[in-house]
């Protein structure tokens, strides 16, 4: 799965990476080392304009953890972070989703947790892992969207509608495959345009669009325990630690 991620960019590095042509400058999210289930995310989606029937492309920010617009509360997507890339085009929750409203979750990299047994001198743990990019590079997580309204809140009132989203998630490769069993997928730049392309919605086409990030060259990096608790965040959470527990 994906449970947790890092996110720094500046609007402006996101906008210019990805050609955004859309952003409200009244919306800002802080830059986070431990971005959490039901935070606010930076997306990329395109969107038919209304008025004119122009796509745009947009940076926008979106509630993580997907909620279909037939549920009946908005907690339901704490559970649902996450969207198996194996059933993301037959599941009710996502398939419209994933037919019609797909974004990029730009991050840096995501934390992983790998399960220690336990020895005579320690009990069983959960150690952290930091898996990026070797060379670096931003990754585009594939992400779906959707559109929840609040039927408890008048239409004028803020929180009546609210925008969330999910990540697409296949079996671990390379080094997020030594930690956990499954990983985030991303898009590929070339494939950014087809991927949020809301009038492209061939199932077999789009999942050709999924790959694994960086092309499976990660790096994987032992960090601390202070990013299991959502309130911490900054840079030094991923300073890799040097006694990294092993598991075997």
């Amino acid at each position: 799965m994906c449970g947790r991620y890092a996110s720094t960019r500046r609007p402006h590095d996101l906008i210019d990476r990805f050609d955004v042509s859309r952003w409200d400058p009244g919306q800002v999210l802080d830059p986070s080392w431990n971005v959490a289930p039901t935070n606010d995310v930076w997306s990329v989606l395109e969107r038919v304009e209304h008025d004119t029937g122009e796509v745009t492309r947009q940076l926008r920010p979106l509630r993580w953890g997907l909620v279909p617009s037939w549920a009946k509360s908005l907690s339901i997507g704490a559970k649902m972070i996450n969207a198996r890339v194996e059933t993301v085009a037959e599941k009710p929750a996502y398939r419209r989703a994933f037919a019609k409203r797909r974004c990029l979750l730009p991050a840096d990299g995501f934390y992983e947790w790998q399960a220690i047994a336990a020895t005579e001198t320690a009990t069983a743990r959960k150690q952290p892992y930091f898996i990026t990019p070797e060379n670096g590079q931003i990754m585009a997580l594939a992400g779906l969207y959707e559109f929840w309204r609040d039927p408890d809140v008048p239409d004028d009132e803020p929180g009546a509608w609210w925008t969330t989203c999910t990540i697409i998630t296949t079996e671990a490769t390379d080094a997020a495959g030594r930690v956990h069993p499954r990983m985030p997928l991303t898009i590929a730049p070339d494939d950014w345009s087809a991927w949020l392309d809301p009038a492209h919605q061939d199932p077999g086409e789009l999942r050709g669009l999924l790959t694994p990030p960086a092309a499976g060259h990660l790096d994987a990096r032992a960090v601390s325990t202070a990013v299991n608790n959502v309130r911490n965040n900054g840079p030094h959470l991923l300073d890799e630690i040097a006694d990294a527990p092993s598991d075997s």
